[in-house]
Order: C-alpha cells, then sequence, then structure tokens
C-alpha cells in the first residue's frame, strides 16, 4: 500500500474524529471536543497518513483516503504520543510505524529525551506494537479511562540526534 505523511489541515478533523470512534472503544475514543483540544494545545502537532491514489500519485480528494493519524505534543523536554490511530483494513502495511517514526523524530528534533503514551490495559496489539518499538511499562494508572478501564505509562528514551559530524 503507497501512502504518504503530511500535517493535520483543519477539513480533516471530522474524519480523524470517525477514524478515533472506529479505533476505540466508547469511554477510550475522544469526544469531539477532546480530540479537538488535544490537536490545538500549545505544543502538539498531528501528522495525517494518506493513501496515494492506484498509479502511485499523491491525491487528496475526499476524506476515504486519510488511513490513519497520530497526535503528539512536546513541552520541557518530555514527548506525550497522546493517540495514534490506524484504520483496521490497513493495519499491518506499516502505516502506525510511519506515523510513529516521524512523530519520533519531530519529538527529538524538539529535544525531547524521552517519549511517554498510554494504552489500555487489554490493548493486547497496541502493547506489543510499543515493545517492538522500544517503550517500556513505567506503570498502571487505575481507571485512567471514563469507562473504568486501566491504562499502561510507557515510555522510550530518545537521544537527539548528532548533526555536528
Amino acid at each position: 500500500m503507497l501512502f504518504h505523511l503530511r500535517h493535520f489541515q483543519p477539513a480533516d478533523f471530522t474524519t480523524l474524529w470517525r477514524i478515533d470512534q472506529e479505533c476505540f472503544t466508547p469511554g477510550i475514543s475522544y469526544s469531539r471536543e477532546e480530540l479537538n483540544y488535544y490537536i490545538h494545545r500549545a505544543g502538539s502537532f498531528t501528522l495525517v497518513a494518506e493513501a496515494d491514489s492506484n498509479d502511485g500519485e499523491k491525491d487528496s480528494d475526499g476524506p476515504d483516503r486519510i488511513i490513519g493519524f497520530v497526535v503528539a505534543e512536546s513541552a520541557k523536554g518530555i514527548g506525550h504520543i497522546i493517540t495514534i490511530d490506524v484504520r483496521a483494513q490497513v493495519r499491518r502495511f506499516g502505516v502506525g510505524s510511519a506515523l510513529m517514526d516521524e512523530a519520533e523524530r519531530l519529538l527529538r528534533d524538539s529535544q525531547c529525551r524521552r517519549i511517554y503514551l498510554e494504552t489500555a490495559v487489554d490493548n493486547t496489539g497496541a502493547l506489543a506494537f510499543y515493545k517492538r518499538r522500544g517503550y517500556e511499562l513505567v506503570k498502571t494508572r487505575r481507571r485512567y479511562y471514563s469507562n473504568g478501564v486501566d491504562a499502561l505509562v510507557l515510555r522510550k528514551s530518545v537521544a537527539s540526534r548528532d548533526t555536528s559530524a
């Protein structure tokens, strides 16, 4: 599958919210207000994965081309992956990895030394994905989600690249 990453545009919002509703159960998925808040929060950025047309050309005609996104933020040397959402039908095609690679790069470039994220204790697929990427369990937050599910807090240490060589 061919896709490209780009930065969020305001016209993407409803599609991103719908993807979040598809990816997560009620109580874990964000309300429109919550997602809007995180996307526009100071220090945050949102990357969108968009499918290329069948001939490989970039074509942004319509919301159906959006196949995933990540919202992250940087504050005081600490990065936070707020959410990463990939449509079920395109999982295992590298979309999540590409989104995380770019988000981690942007956080590292903004001088973050560590990146944190939360995932539901019962989201075994996400937990395996994050562990493969080098995230380690820090603690459990009891009843973190509004539906009462606990969250695992994960952390990854990242070093700034040395560009002097």
